[in-house]
């Protein structure tokens, strides 16, 4: 199943994973699944809710899904546990992994990545951790900030590891050692890259694998920076600079192409890759598409996603960055997609279903989340049938086919 053309296809994915898998941040890290036969328009009271869960404690990660298990993370007082749960909502384990972010925003940050029987995450005050997914009993352990010498940022570092092949990626933010690579399975350090020498900017790092230099794309507090993956030299810069040097959403790619957005007054920046991959170029810059941490996913043609200081959904024309409509029926939030179909998830709590169209924002059912706690920023999943949903403390599961 793991073929090497798929792994091409893929492109934002460190190893090719099953279809129905969700081992890493936004699934693959597009945010775009590609489930079979979900529901196009849902019922005035919503989507069935097959369970919830309340008891996760503080934070703001998203599920990861591997093997039939259901993987989160929470702070409970100063420490962080991880959970395990069957596909049914039974808690089947719970660790505690170490001290976690409670400064602002309490709670865990980063969602977890599972690769080759291993749990891989990064708490907010820069630990990462490697747990077997059997017991979740920890394997290795490192501070990013302590081991490699660089600062936590103003609401705790809030990264989801990357893993390609042997290594795990991950953004310390220090002068020396901003970008590093460790050995997944010993936590050994690789490489380290100086890049810019920026601050970690909450963005976690991309694998675009088609280019001549395979490379890992992040953006960290002034510039959206490509690294060679083998050996971890800067290969391109661009300055990208906003108001707070924060810089949550994880750039979108296809076709050579790299969709940059962020909030506090920067807006959007598509690059076209060059040369290989070893220089990019800039393609079009559009200041309205300010999604703050939202993300973005491309459908087609096209892009969709929401604003900041521009409260609207938006879809933008991904080759030439025309501005095709803004919405602000919905208040704005995180967005994932399924075949032509978007899931919005507003900072007020609304789920709404949407038809993925660059004609309008054509909404075809919509719950309120009323479960839960504090603020409702994680980010949906869709495994199978189902639609996961953390809203601090708790954990829904709606079905959706």
């Amino acid at each position: 199943m793991k073929t090497t053309m798929l792994f091409l296809c893929s492109l934002l994915v460190a190893t090719a994973l099953p279809a129905q898998e969700t081992k890493q941040w936004r699934g693959n890290r597009t945010g775009v699944y590609s489930e079979p036969n979900l529901l196009k328009s849902w019922p005035a009271e919503g989507p069935k809710m097959l369970w919830h869960y309340d008891g996760l404690g503080e934070g703001h990660s998203s599920v990861a899904i591997s093997s039939g298990k259901i993987y989160v993370t929470g702070l409970t007082g100063d420490n962080g546990y991880i959970y395990a749960f069957d596909l049914q909502g039974n808690l089947l384990n719970k660790k505690e992994y170490g001290n976690e972010w409670n400064k602002s925003y309490n709670g865990s940050r980063g969602t977890i990545t599972v690769n080759d029987g291993k749990l891989y995450l990064i708490s907010g005050v820069g630990d990462i951790v490697c747990l077997n997914e059997s017991a979740l009993d920890v394997v290795w352990k490192k501070n990013m900030l302590s081991d490699f010498d660089a600062k936590n940022i103003t609401w705790g570092i809030c990264e989801s590891p990357l893993i390609v092949g042997e290594k795990l990626i991950a953004t310390p933010g220090g002068k020396e050692h901003n970008i590093v690579a460790l050995d997944k399975n010993t936590g050994k350090l690789i490489w380290s890259a100086p890049a810019e020498g920026d601050l970690s900017a909450y963005c976690s790092p991309l694998y675009v694998g088609d280019q001549q230099t395979p490379q890992v794309v992040t953006m960290t507090a002034k510039h959206i920076v490509g690294i060679d993956v083998a050996t971890g030299k800067q290969l391109w810069s661009f300055e990208n600079i906003n108001r707070h040097a924060v810089h949550p959403n994880i750039p979108v790619y296809s076709d050579n192409m790299l969709l940059c957005t962020s909030g506090y007054g920067k807006g959007s920046v598509m690059l076209r890759l060059t040369d290989g991959g070893r220089s990019v170029e800039k393609v079009w810059e559009a200041p309205e598409l300010d999604s703050r941490m939202g993300a973005m996913v491309k459908i087609g043609n096209y892009a969709y996603g929401s604003g900041d200081a521009n409260k609207y959904w938006f879809c933008v024309d991904w080759k030439t960055g025309e501005l095709l409509y803004k919405d602000n029926s919905l208040p704005i939030g995180a967005v994932i997609a399924n075949n032509d179909m978007l899931y919005c998830y507003s900072d007020r709590g609304d789920l709404a279903l949407v038809k993925a169209t660059p004609e309008k924002f054509d909404v075809t059912g919509k719950v309120t989340v009323t479960l839960g706690t504090d603020q409702h920023w994680a980010h949906p999943v869709i495994h199978k049938e189902t639609l996961y949903l953390r809203h601090g403390n708790t954990l829904i599961a709606y079905k959706v086919k």
